[in-house]
């Protein structure tokens, strides 16, 4: 069965050369030109018949491409992001990654490495998807359908709010993610408190999680931008 894929480019030209090189190498491929059309392409997927992987410009008219992304796990859609852009600074690249893509690639690229691209994300998907049963990082291994955590072989007790944080960071290793979207996913859209509650909580694992929580080897500071896991 062929992979099927969403590629969301506004440029004709780029949007068709995109799905006729992805076709051609056995991929299923839509194609929308903006992003309220893929948005919508997106929701209205009948379950099992859901996008492999999403191709995504973020320039599009209307609904911007970072505006897309979020809305999509906001919604808890975690299909595969890859988003491509001629924006190249730091900034630019570490943001995308922040709101959700799992991979970013500047304009313009090679129809190689875009294929390559592709199929490294796919293979990353059902890696996890496989071991989704236990999430393993150097000595830490969490027990998703158990709600349990191991350090070194021995189990740490973590409050519910420790155990979530440190699944959402081993789910998506050296994603960086701000204080703010930390609050969103973790403690939900009706929280009105103080954003530090984050810091407090990353303390908190670093203590339980660390050989030296001064010096974390897994819970990183990112500075300007969040936290990182590995």
């Amino acid at each position: 069965m062929h992979p099927p894929l969403l590629v969301v480019e506004d440029d004709d030209t780029i949007r068709e050369t995109i799905r006729d090189v992805l076709v051609l190498e056995g991929f299923s491929v839509t194609a929308c030109g903006n992003g309220k059309e893929a948005l919508r392409t997106l929701q209205e997927c009948p379950p099992g018949e859901e996008f492999s992987l999403v191709v995504l410009d973020l320039m599009l008219p209307g609904l911007g491409g970072l505006d897309l992304c979020r809305q999509l796990r906001s919604a808890g859609n975690q299909t595969p992001i890859l988003v491509v852009s001629a924006r190249d600074s730091e900034t630019d690249r570490v943001l995308g990654l922040e709101v959700g893509a799992d991979d970013y690639l500047i304009k313009p690229f090679g129809l190689r490495e875009l294929v390559a691209r592709c199929r490294a994300l796919l293979r990353r998907s059902r890696s996890v998807e496989v071991a989704a049963k236990v999430l393993q990082h150097a000595n830490l291994s969490l027990f998703p359908e158990e709600c349990r955590v191991t350090r070194d072989g021995l189990e740490v007790n973590l409050s519910p709010k420790e155990y979530r944080l440190l699944e959402l960071f081993m789910q998506h290793p050296r994603r960086v993610w701000s204080r703010d979207k930390l609050l969103e996913r973790v403690w939900g859209y009706d929280y009105f408190g103080d954003s530090k509650t984050v810091d407090v909580h990353i303390r908190w694992l670093r203590e339980k999680l660390e050989a030296n929580p001064s010096a974390p080897e897994h819970l990183i500071t990112v500075r300007g931008f969040g936290y990182r896991f590995g």
